[in-house]
């Protein structure tokens, strides 16, 4: 399908390469053209940070001004000339990549986090997407995203004079939105249909170009809707069950359509959280369709190149829907096919028995992705264990440690987050190009001198001073009902002073109250004259989350008492913008969430570039990142299972107490512990450690990497084995599996003592399943004999007497009795298992 251009309104001949310029999201994080959108009209450009909010609201008489002056036409050309290059460079994908990708990768997502200035994102979930798609433009990999265009997105923010959390939701226009129709090779606005309950649901598709990838966003927002199903993309995380399931289906199910409509076929189908997961769905209805088969077959056949990755931390962060919302929404979509509601809901649901047809089940979104697909992953090494735990349940009788759950740690597109004066420094360490290439051990600053580094820091504080001091006077901060106005206003912030930044979602898991639970200790550090700290706030709770909007009002309070105002303040409405100033210009980023509850938790990685210090749990990211050198950790070493078990109470408060013990000898010492030249030798030390060490391996450069070589490669190769005649192989072995299955035992077990060790033998009955197929292994958990192991036996040979039977042996390190315990699994080279097949029995 051809797409035809979209121009909205007339600029001069010379100007018309602003229109692609202007909706290439590539200018979110190349700062290129910045110069050019504030010639045009700086106030709304410094404002919005919205290039076509910018060339659609400048004056035509301000374009031609510009159309005759020498010095903006040569910048335009400069820039046109660098769009080109770019687009027509080589890339990773395109020189090193070590496979090929077809016709690329379907992303699905909630929500995306490109710019403050196309507000479709809450929090991390999108930031992180928003990031993959910058790292797969910069590296070629090529990426379709399907998103939706909310019509309101998430709410903004405003504290109150006694400190509650107001919402908002103004309307954001979308042709002020840096996005543009769909259109077909007519001309013609691209439209999707989904069946609803007694109509059809009509979705108009808008497109985001993030520089080599674009991601297509679906709007129920169309006249001929009904007014109700107007609203369907009206806000993002409603509270409203239906109004989620409904935009579940229009992600899912329209955005699968979507691609077959233009006529894409994606290699793999990449879902970031469950809330897609009916897309799975429709991919395999499609390539039912496509070769004449039933859907079980579809299944096996999709699943291959189908990859979930969840970044959720307690079970019922999943969505759950009611059979009687689902038999009242996806009934019209189903009725042409063969899948009823209650076989959707096997799919998806918890139990292991049949659907009760009295009962009322729920379909868990995140199990029917994993029952779609061929692969599942978390998004850190401890969220690897957190996925086993959680996932446990839908895998019977396999232990956490089994469950194939993979995992890639995530990572942040540096180029978005550097700092004017970062950006220099990196430039000159290593070259200008640097985020575009692999990024292994970055190349060491062995030529920046700790004056460079120091004032590189200085002149970052001094500009987020600046920036705190203009937007709190936007806050309103001289209706501040506290003592002293000028410090409400930040007045009294210091450009030399310690500065720990603080802002993300307030919950109670993230613990934005362990320093308030202190107070008497936090008003030691900030009123300390000599070594003073000042403290930055900022961050949402959600609208129904009343113990988070309380922790706001308890922070508001603290930093309205006469002895601390000034030196703590909370920037409202916490957005990328305002995350982007605060992580450039802070020493020392906190997070401390109650482990193991982090996923990732990336807003720490976005402060190394920048050099930034973290003091962070020992969670996520940065229990696979933290060393002494490169900044400080509470409760180094915790595991997963230690802090599993443990009271939250206790563990709050211990927390609570090395954070301050920490704060008070070491992180505030440290940056105050200068030579004769007033220059900070040992916290500089501590600067290129974490910047040299850390920068280029927590960034989404590498993470996007390794989703191609690790997950999309190796799925591609096995989604080619798995055409029709072999997924119905697969289906039939599979069926035959599980009537065979209740029939197999175990007839004997017998262990002999040897110089070497234990020799084990067990007889297996398998009923005349071929013993190939089969897996019979030797299990032994951790214990004080030694750690968790899985011993393979090898069948020895069959019993004469006993037809099916098979006598399997191995030999292992002695044990006492009872430690060592048979088991028999599936075994199939051509599945993922046990997700593709969780049969299991063990002797006992």
């Amino acid at each position: 399908m051809t797409l035809a251009a979209y121009s909205p309104r007339s600029l001069p001949e010379s100007l018309t390469g602003l229109f692609q310029l202007s909706l290439d999201l590539r200018w979110t994080w190349h700062h290129g053209t910045d110069e050019l959108w504030r010639a045009l009209d700086a106030e709304i450009w410094d404002t919005t940070r919205n290039a076509w909010l910018v060339l659609n609201s400048v004056s035509g008489e301000r374009l031609k001004e510009l159309a005759a002056d020498p010095g903006f036409l040569e910048r335009y050309r400069e820039q046109v000339l660098a769009q080109q290059q770019f687009i027509r460079a080589s890339t990773w994908y395109s020189s090193d990549c070590p496979g090929d990708l077809g016709e690329g990768i379907a992303y699905f997502c909630m929500e995306y986090g490109l710019s403050e200035s196309l507000p479709l994102y809450s929090g991390g979930l999108g930031v992180l997407a928003g990031d993959y798609l910058k790292s797969a433009s910069d590296l070629g990999v090529p990426v379709m995203a399907v998103g939706l265009l909310y019509q309101q997105g998430y709410f903004r923010q405003a504290i109150s004079s006694d400190g509650e959390q107001l919402e908002f939701y103004p309307y954001n226009d979308p042709t002020m939105l840096p996005v543009s129709p769909l259109r077909d090779e007519n001309g013609q606005w691209v439209r999707v249909v989904v069946p609803f309950p007694g109509r059809n649901l009509r979705l108009r598709v808008w497109k985001a170009q993030v520089g080599r990838c674009e991601l297509l966003l679906l709007d129920s927002n169309e006249p001929l809707n009904e007014p109700g199903d107007r609203g369907i993309t009206s806000e993002l995380y409603t509270g409203d069950p239906e109004k989620r399931l409904q935009q579940e289906m229009v992600l899912g199910i329209g955005g699968w359509r979507l691609l077959e409509q233009l006529g894409r076929k994606p290699a793999v189908c990449h879902l970031n959280e469950g809330h897609c997961a009916l897309a799975l769905i429709e991919r395999a209805f499609s390539w039912q369709d496509q070769h004449n088969s039933d859907f079980e077959v579809a299944r096996i056949a999709t699943r291959a190149t189908n990859l979930f990755t969840t970044h959720t931390s307690v079970a019922s962060g999943f969505d759950h829907f009611p059979r009687s919302l689902l038999r009242l929404y996806v009934t019209p979509w189903l009725e042409s096919r063969e899948l009823d509601v209650d076989q959707l809901l096997a799919l998806g649901n918890e139990s292991t028995s049949a659907i009760d047809q009295h009962a009322n089940p729920t379909l868990n979104m995140a199990l029917l992705a994993l029952n779609m697909s061929g692969q599942f992953n978390g998004v850190s090494r401890i969220h690897q264990k957190v996925t086993q735990t959680i996932f446990q349940p839908f895998f019977p009788r396999w232990p956490a440690e089994d469950i194939p759950a993979d995992y890639i740690t995530n990572g942040i597109h540096t180029p978005s987050w550097d700092s004017p004066e970062s950006d220099a420094i990196w430039t000159r360490a290593c070259g200008k190009d640097r985020w575009l290439r692999p990024l292994q051990k970055i190349c060491p600053m062995t030529d920046i001198t700790d004056d460079d580094l120091w004032e590189m820091r200085r002149l970052q504080r001094m500009r987020l001073v600046n920036y705190l001091r203009r937007r709190l006077a936007s806050q309103h901060c001289e209706q501040n009902p506290g003592f002293d106005h000028s410090a409400a206003c930040g007045l009294l912030l210091d450009n030399e002073t310690l500065t720990l930044g603080f802002a993300r979602r307030f919950t109670e898991y993230k613990r934005p109250d362990l320093l308030l639970r202190n107070q008497d200790r936090l008003l030691q550090l900030l009123t300390n004259r000599d070594r003073p700290l000042q403290i930055v706030l900022a961050g949402k709770a959600h609208p129904y989350d009343r113990p988070g909007k309380e922790i706001i009002r308890q922070w508001k309070a603290f930093s309205r008492r006469p002895e601390v105002e000034g030196k703590v303040v909370f920037i409202e409405d916490y957005d990328l913008g305002v995350a982007n100033q605060l992580i450039q210009g802070v020493d020392v980023w906190l997070n401390c969430p109650r482990h193991p509850w982090e996923a990732c938790g990336t807003s720490g990685m976005k402060v190394l570039v920048n050099g930034g210090l973290n003091v962070s749990q020992y969670d996520g990211w940065w229990a696979e990142a933290w060393n002494k050198e490169v900044g400080w950790a509470i409760r180094p070493g915790a595991t997963f299972d230690e802090l599993n078990a443990s009271n939250n109470d206790d563990q709050d408060r211990s927390d609570m107490e090395e954070l301050f013990d920490l704060l008070e000898s070491e992180v505030i010492p440290g940056f105050y512990d200068v030579d004769s030249e007033g220059i900070p030798r040992k916290w500089l030390k501590r600067i290129r450690s974490s910047m040299d060490q850390l920068t280029a391996t927590y960034s989404a450069n590498r993470m996007v990497r390794e989703y191609v070589e690790h997950f999309y490669l190796p799925m591609i190769e096995k989604g080619r084995l798995r055409n029709r005649d072999t997924a119905e192989q697969l289906l039939n072995d599979c069926r035959m599996i599980r009537q065979h299955w209740p029939r197999l035992r175990f007839n004997s077990f017998n262990v002999c003592e040897t110089a070497e060790g234990q020799i084990v033998t067990v007889e297996v009955y398998l009923d005349g399943i071929d013993q190939e197929g089969i897996a019979v292994e030797l299990v032994a958990e951790h214990s004080g004999y030694g750690p968790r192991t899985v011993s393979a036996m090898a069948m020895k040979h069959p019993l004469s007497g006993s037809a099916h039977t098979f006598l399997y042996e191995c030999t292992v390190p002695a044990r006492p009795g009872g430690h060592y315990t048979p088991r028999l699994r599936v075994r199939d080279d051509r599945l993922n298992l046990p997700l593709e097949n969780p049969a299991i029995l063990w002797l006992k």
